[in-house]
């Protein structure tokens, strides 16, 4: 019983893996910062937060829909695309914030993070990065 215990925790621990191997978070060269932690990069997707540790300020850029978005929703933010929405609408009914960027594609994502001063994203493993930054999660 306790090998099948040992071997389930371990295939988690590999699953959970594997997601943040399929994720690269990128930020606009102008971020000094070159990692982050995953409660900053929380904070900042879920808008308690507008700036890194390293004092940084940044706004979150999501993808439309996707795997991508997928994973990183349910890796960093805990969330679901309909529960996060949930949660920015009352963000913004409430007038605590405003509705993130969303964008439909990595290269959108890529190309808005690259031109805008401060800008925080993510994209699929895969995904060409030039004229960005990418942020270590820690």
């Amino acid at each position: 019983m306790r090998t099948m215990l040992s071997l389930l925790a371990l295939g988690a621990g590999l699953s959970l893996a594997a997601h943040s191997a399929e994720i690269k978070v990128i930020a606009n060269a102008g971020v000094t910062a070159s990692s982050v932690s995953a409660d900053d990069l929380k904070g900042v997707f879920l808008a308690t937060k507008t700036s890194l540790s390293d004092g940084s300020h940044v706004e979150p850029v999501l993808e439309k829909s996707g795997a991508t978005h997928e994973a990183f929703l349910k890796e960093y933010l805990g969330k679901t695309d309909s529960a996060l929405q949930t949660y920015y609408r009352s963000l913004v009914f409430t007038g605590k914030a405003s509705m993130p960027k969303t964008l439909g594609s990595d290269a959108e994502v890529v190309a808005y993070v690259a031109k805008t001063k401060g800008a925080i994203g993510y994209v699929g493993a895969g995904a060409a990065t030039a004229g960005v930054k990418t942020l270590e999660v820690k």
